[in-house]
Protein backbone atom coordinates (compact mmCIF):
# COMPACT_ATOMS: atom_id res chain seq x y z
CA UNK A 1 0.00 0.00 0.00
CA UNK A 2 1.51 3.54 -0.94
CA UNK A 3 1.98 5.62 1.72
CA UNK A 4 0.06 8.91 1.74
CA UNK A 5 3.07 10.95 0.23
CA UNK A 6 3.72 8.79 -1.99
CA UNK A 7 0.19 9.05 -3.07
CA UNK A 8 0.22 12.52 -3.45
CA UNK A 9 3.46 12.87 -5.84
CA UNK A 10 1.79 9.67 -7.71
CA UNK A 11 -1.42 11.93 -8.41
CA UNK A 12 0.79 14.97 -9.37
CA UNK A 13 2.35 12.66 -12.26
CA UNK A 14 -1.12 11.02 -12.72
CA UNK A 15 -2.09 15.00 -13.53
CA UNK A 16 0.96 16.32 -15.10
CA UNK A 17 0.79 13.31 -17.74
CA UNK A 18 -2.33 14.57 -19.20
CA UNK A 19 -0.41 17.83 -20.36
CA UNK A 20 2.72 16.44 -20.61
CA UNK A 21 1.98 17.11 -24.70
CA UNK A 22 -0.72 19.71 -24.25
CA UNK A 23 1.64 21.86 -23.04
CA UNK A 24 4.67 21.19 -25.36
CA UNK A 25 6.11 24.10 -26.97
CA UNK A 26 6.74 24.34 -30.71
CA UNK A 27 10.12 25.11 -31.61
CA UNK A 28 11.49 28.53 -32.36
CA UNK A 29 11.83 29.29 -35.54
CA UNK A 30 9.86 27.00 -37.22
CA UNK A 31 11.69 27.31 -40.57
CA UNK A 32 14.87 26.06 -39.13
CA UNK A 33 13.82 22.75 -39.07
CA UNK A 34 13.58 20.26 -42.10
CA UNK A 35 13.79 16.47 -43.46
CA UNK A 36 17.44 16.89 -42.63
CA UNK A 37 17.43 17.60 -39.06
CA UNK A 38 18.86 15.79 -36.41
CA UNK A 39 16.41 13.18 -34.88
CA UNK A 40 14.33 13.80 -31.24
CA UNK A 41 16.63 14.51 -28.24
CA UNK A 42 16.53 13.62 -24.91
CA UNK A 43 17.75 15.74 -21.73
CA UNK A 44 16.94 17.52 -18.35
CA UNK A 45 14.68 20.61 -19.17
CA UNK A 46 16.00 24.00 -18.29
CA UNK A 47 13.86 23.99 -14.75
CA UNK A 48 13.72 22.96 -11.57
CA UNK A 49 16.47 19.60 -10.26
CA UNK A 50 19.03 19.21 -7.79
CA UNK A 51 15.95 18.86 -5.16
CA UNK A 52 12.92 20.45 -7.32
CA UNK A 53 13.69 23.60 -5.93
CA UNK A 54 12.78 24.56 -10.00
CA UNK A 55 15.18 27.68 -10.05
CA UNK A 56 15.23 27.58 -13.93
CA UNK A 57 18.72 27.54 -13.62
CA UNK A 58 19.03 23.44 -15.08
CA UNK A 59 19.53 25.04 -18.77
CA UNK A 60 21.62 23.23 -20.90
CA UNK A 61 22.36 21.08 -17.59
CA UNK A 62 24.02 17.08 -19.10
CA UNK A 63 22.27 15.12 -16.53
CA UNK A 64 20.37 15.32 -13.64
CA UNK A 65 21.54 16.13 -9.99
CA UNK A 66 20.05 14.84 -7.03
CA UNK A 67 20.98 14.92 -3.32
CA UNK A 68 18.99 14.72 -0.02
CA UNK A 69 18.64 12.60 2.47
CA UNK A 70 17.12 9.10 2.55
CA UNK A 71 12.92 9.32 2.41
CA UNK A 72 13.43 12.40 0.24
CA UNK A 73 11.00 12.56 -2.70
CA UNK A 74 12.43 14.57 -5.63
CA UNK A 75 10.47 16.03 -8.57
CA UNK A 76 12.08 16.93 -12.05
CA UNK A 77 11.23 17.38 -15.98
CA UNK A 78 12.68 15.40 -18.77
CA UNK A 79 12.86 17.61 -21.92
CA UNK A 80 12.20 15.72 -25.44
CA UNK A 81 12.29 18.09 -28.41
CA UNK A 82 11.69 17.04 -32.26
CA UNK A 83 13.21 19.23 -34.74
CA UNK A 84 11.73 16.98 -37.65
CA UNK A 85 8.50 17.33 -39.70
CA UNK A 86 7.06 13.85 -38.87
CA UNK A 87 5.77 13.32 -35.23
CA UNK A 88 8.05 10.65 -33.23
CA UNK A 89 6.79 8.25 -30.44
CA UNK A 90 9.25 7.70 -27.68
CA UNK A 91 9.04 5.31 -24.68
CA UNK A 92 10.36 6.13 -21.43
CA UNK A 93 11.64 4.20 -18.30
CA UNK A 94 14.00 4.38 -15.26
CA UNK A 95 16.72 2.33 -14.75
CA UNK A 96 19.79 1.79 -12.27
CA UNK A 97 21.97 -0.21 -9.63
CA UNK A 98 20.81 -1.62 -6.38
CA UNK A 99 16.70 -0.86 -6.92
CA UNK A 100 17.54 2.82 -7.95
CA UNK A 101 16.03 2.55 -11.42
CA UNK A 102 12.64 1.44 -9.42
CA UNK A 103 12.81 4.84 -7.44
CA UNK A 104 12.49 6.78 -10.94
CA UNK A 105 8.42 7.01 -11.54
CA UNK A 106 7.81 8.98 -14.87
CA UNK A 107 4.43 10.36 -15.28
CA UNK A 108 3.97 8.69 -18.75
CA UNK A 109 5.91 5.40 -19.95
CA UNK A 110 4.97 7.24 -23.57
CA UNK A 111 5.19 10.09 -25.73
CA UNK A 112 4.60 11.33 -29.15
CA UNK A 113 6.08 14.42 -29.75
CA UNK A 114 4.60 16.30 -32.81
CA UNK A 115 6.85 17.69 -35.60
CA UNK A 116 9.04 20.88 -34.21
CA UNK A 117 8.04 20.09 -30.75
CA UNK A 118 9.69 20.09 -27.16
CA UNK A 119 7.47 18.26 -24.48
CA UNK A 120 8.17 18.25 -20.78
CA UNK A 121 7.44 15.10 -19.01
CA UNK A 122 7.59 14.79 -15.00
CA UNK A 123 8.73 12.65 -13.20
CA UNK A 124 9.95 11.58 -9.37
CA UNK A 125 12.58 9.57 -7.61
CA UNK A 126 11.64 8.23 -4.11
CA UNK A 127 14.51 7.25 -2.29
CA UNK A 128 14.01 4.56 0.27
CA UNK A 129 13.52 5.29 4.07
CA UNK A 130 16.30 2.48 4.58
CA UNK A 131 18.84 3.71 1.50
CA UNK A 132 22.45 3.86 2.32
CA UNK A 133 24.27 6.59 2.36
CA UNK A 134 26.58 7.24 -1.06
CA UNK A 135 26.07 7.62 -4.50
CA UNK A 136 23.34 5.54 -6.53
CA UNK A 137 23.05 6.17 -9.77
CA UNK A 138 20.32 5.90 -12.33
CA UNK A 139 19.18 6.85 -15.58
CA UNK A 140 16.14 7.71 -17.64
CA UNK A 141 16.38 5.61 -20.86
CA UNK A 142 13.76 7.25 -24.02
CA UNK A 143 13.73 4.87 -27.49
CA UNK A 144 11.62 4.99 -30.13
CA UNK A 145 12.31 1.27 -31.88
CA UNK A 146 14.99 2.47 -33.54
CA UNK A 147 17.76 4.23 -30.52
CA UNK A 148 17.79 4.32 -27.31
CA UNK A 149 19.28 7.41 -25.16
CA UNK A 150 20.14 7.25 -21.85
CA UNK A 151 19.87 10.85 -19.56
CA UNK A 152 21.91 9.64 -16.37
CA UNK A 153 20.19 10.66 -12.93
CA UNK A 154 23.49 11.11 -10.28
CA UNK A 155 21.68 10.95 -7.18
CA UNK A 156 23.59 10.70 -3.96
CA UNK A 157 21.90 9.99 -0.19
CA UNK A 158 23.33 12.06 2.31
CA UNK A 159 24.93 10.54 5.21
CA UNK A 160 28.43 9.01 6.17
CA UNK A 161 30.30 7.60 2.99
CA UNK A 162 32.58 4.52 2.92
CA UNK A 163 34.89 3.75 -0.27
CA UNK A 164 36.29 0.34 -0.32
CA UNK A 165 37.18 -2.04 -3.40
CA UNK A 166 38.34 -5.39 -3.27
CA UNK A 167 40.62 -7.24 -5.63
CA UNK A 168 39.33 -11.03 -6.42
CA UNK A 169 40.20 -14.36 -8.14
CA UNK A 170 43.20 -13.40 -9.58
CA UNK A 171 44.46 -16.71 -11.76
CA UNK A 172 46.98 -16.52 -14.77
CA UNK A 173 46.83 -18.65 -18.07
CA UNK A 174 48.26 -18.81 -21.06
CA UNK A 175 51.92 -19.07 -22.44
CA UNK A 176 54.57 -16.84 -23.70
CA UNK A 177 53.31 -13.68 -25.83
CA UNK A 178 49.13 -15.09 -24.84
CA UNK A 179 49.72 -15.25 -21.27
CA UNK A 180 46.90 -13.33 -19.63
CA UNK A 181 46.13 -11.86 -15.96
CA UNK A 182 42.68 -12.52 -15.28
CA UNK A 183 40.83 -10.72 -11.92
CA UNK A 184 37.68 -8.98 -10.62
CA UNK A 185 37.21 -5.52 -8.95
CA UNK A 186 34.11 -5.34 -6.63
CA UNK A 187 33.02 -2.18 -5.14
CA UNK A 188 32.50 -3.09 -1.53
CA UNK A 189 31.84 0.32 -0.27
CA UNK A 190 28.51 3.10 -1.00
CA UNK A 191 30.61 5.42 -3.40
CA UNK A 192 31.01 5.44 -7.03
CA UNK A 193 34.66 4.28 -7.63
CA UNK A 194 37.03 5.10 -10.83
CA UNK A 195 39.72 2.70 -10.02
CA UNK A 196 43.38 1.99 -10.18
CA UNK A 197 45.67 -0.57 -11.23
CA UNK A 198 49.41 -1.57 -10.33
CA UNK A 199 50.41 -5.21 -11.28
CA UNK A 200 53.99 -6.39 -10.56
CA UNK A 201 55.48 -9.98 -10.83
CA UNK A 202 58.15 -11.69 -8.56
CA UNK A 203 59.87 -14.75 -10.10
CA UNK A 204 60.95 -17.77 -8.38
CA UNK A 205 64.53 -16.26 -7.13
CA UNK A 206 62.93 -13.64 -5.77
CA UNK A 207 63.73 -10.84 -9.13
CA UNK A 208 60.88 -8.64 -10.30
CA UNK A 209 60.02 -9.83 -13.83
CA UNK A 210 56.86 -7.52 -14.39
CA UNK A 211 56.35 -3.91 -13.01
CA UNK A 212 53.36 -1.86 -14.25
CA UNK A 213 53.06 1.50 -12.63
CA UNK A 214 49.21 2.66 -11.69
CA UNK A 215 47.03 3.82 -13.21
CA UNK A 216 43.63 4.52 -14.09
CA UNK A 217 41.09 2.26 -15.41
CA UNK A 218 38.23 3.11 -17.48
CA UNK A 219 35.10 1.33 -15.58
CA UNK A 220 33.31 3.41 -12.98
CA UNK A 221 31.84 1.11 -10.65
CA UNK A 222 28.28 1.45 -8.22
CA UNK A 223 28.14 0.35 -5.31
CA UNK A 224 28.12 -3.11 -4.84
CA UNK A 225 29.08 -3.59 -8.43
CA UNK A 226 31.52 -5.81 -9.45
CA UNK A 227 33.49 -6.31 -12.86
CA UNK A 228 35.97 -9.03 -14.12
CA UNK A 229 39.08 -7.81 -16.21
CA UNK A 230 42.06 -9.37 -18.21
CA UNK A 231 45.69 -7.80 -17.99
CA UNK A 232 48.06 -9.07 -21.43
CA UNK A 233 51.14 -10.48 -20.18
CA UNK A 234 53.63 -10.54 -23.32
CA UNK A 235 57.00 -11.74 -22.93
CA UNK A 236 56.00 -13.58 -19.81
CA UNK A 237 58.89 -16.32 -18.63
CA UNK A 238 58.99 -19.34 -20.52
CA UNK A 239 60.20 -21.18 -17.49
CA UNK A 240 59.46 -20.53 -13.53
CA UNK A 241 57.54 -19.69 -10.85
CA UNK A 242 56.04 -16.31 -10.46
CA UNK A 243 54.01 -14.86 -7.39
CA UNK A 244 51.62 -12.03 -8.99
CA UNK A 245 50.50 -9.24 -6.92
CA UNK A 246 47.88 -6.64 -8.39
CA UNK A 247 46.64 -3.41 -6.14
CA UNK A 248 43.97 -1.29 -6.83
CA UNK A 249 42.96 1.91 -5.23
CA UNK A 250 40.70 4.39 -5.33
CA UNK A 251 39.30 8.04 -4.24
CA UNK A 252 38.21 7.88 -0.78
CA UNK A 253 40.89 5.70 0.66
CA UNK A 254 39.99 3.00 -1.12
CA UNK A 255 42.36 -0.28 -1.35
CA UNK A 256 42.41 -3.72 -2.15
CA UNK A 257 45.66 -6.22 -3.02
CA UNK A 258 45.40 -9.79 -4.16
CA UNK A 259 48.22 -12.29 -5.35
CA UNK A 260 48.72 -15.16 -7.46
CA UNK A 261 51.32 -18.02 -7.96
CA UNK A 262 51.60 -19.17 -11.53
CA UNK A 263 54.21 -21.52 -12.83
CA UNK A 264 55.63 -21.21 -16.44
CA UNK A 265 56.84 -24.45 -18.21
CA UNK A 266 57.29 -24.82 -21.71
CA UNK A 267 55.13 -27.80 -23.20
CA UNK A 268 58.22 -29.67 -24.65
CA UNK A 269 59.73 -29.69 -21.40
CA UNK A 270 56.12 -30.80 -19.90
CA UNK A 271 56.21 -33.28 -22.73
CA UNK A 272 59.99 -34.53 -21.90
CA UNK A 273 59.17 -34.62 -18.59
CA UNK A 274 55.90 -37.00 -18.99
CA UNK A 275 57.95 -39.24 -21.09
CA UNK A 276 60.59 -39.20 -18.51
CA UNK A 277 58.10 -40.34 -15.81
CA UNK A 278 56.40 -42.80 -18.14
CA UNK A 279 59.75 -44.64 -18.56
CA UNK A 280 60.91 -44.39 -15.21
CA UNK A 281 57.27 -46.08 -14.19
CA UNK A 282 58.27 -48.88 -16.45
CA UNK A 283 61.42 -49.41 -15.40
CA UNK A 284 60.65 -49.90 -11.86
CA UNK A 285 58.55 -52.12 -12.60
CA UNK A 286 60.51 -54.30 -14.68
CA UNK A 287 63.30 -54.19 -12.46
CA UNK A 288 60.46 -55.57 -9.55
CA UNK A 289 59.31 -58.22 -11.73
CA UNK A 290 63.19 -59.24 -12.04
CA UNK A 291 64.05 -58.93 -8.78
CA UNK A 292 60.36 -61.17 -8.11
CA UNK A 293 61.59 -63.69 -10.24
CA UNK A 294 65.48 -63.90 -9.00
CA UNK A 295 63.95 -64.91 -5.40
CA UNK A 296 65.07 -68.01 -3.92
CA UNK A 297 62.47 -70.46 -3.53
CA UNK A 298 61.98 -71.06 0.52
CA UNK A 299 61.62 -74.62 1.01
CA UNK A 300 58.42 -76.22 2.52
CA UNK A 301 58.75 -76.94 6.59
CA UNK A 302 57.24 -80.18 6.12
CA UNK A 303 59.85 -81.76 3.13
CA UNK A 304 62.64 -81.28 5.85
CA UNK A 305 61.10 -82.65 8.85
CA UNK A 306 62.36 -86.47 9.24
CA UNK A 307 60.05 -89.15 8.95
CA UNK A 308 59.51 -90.81 12.33
CA UNK A 309 59.80 -94.65 12.41
CA UNK A 310 56.75 -96.60 12.09
CA UNK A 311 56.96 -98.78 15.86
CA UNK A 312 57.33 -102.48 15.77
CA UNK A 313 54.79 -105.07 16.27
CA UNK A 314 54.32 -105.58 19.96
CA UNK A 315 56.51 -102.05 21.20
CA UNK A 316 54.98 -100.61 23.70
CA UNK A 317 55.90 -96.82 23.55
Amino acid sequence: MQSPRRARHTGRLVAAAAVAVLCAAPLSPPAAASDDAPAWTASPSGGGGGGGDGDGDGEGRPYFYLEGVAGTVFEDRLALTNPGRKAATVRLRGKGNEGSGSWIALATAEVRIPPRTRAEVPFTVTVPPGAAPGEHPGAIAASDGGRTTDVPVHLRVSGPTLAALTVEDVTVRGQGDGAVIRYALVNRGNTVLTPRLAVRAEGFLGGEILRRASRTLPERLAPGERVERTEPWPGAPALDAVDVHLTATAAGGARGEATATASFVPLGAVAGTALLVVVLVAGGTAVRRVRRSARPLTPDPDSTRPERPLAKAGATT
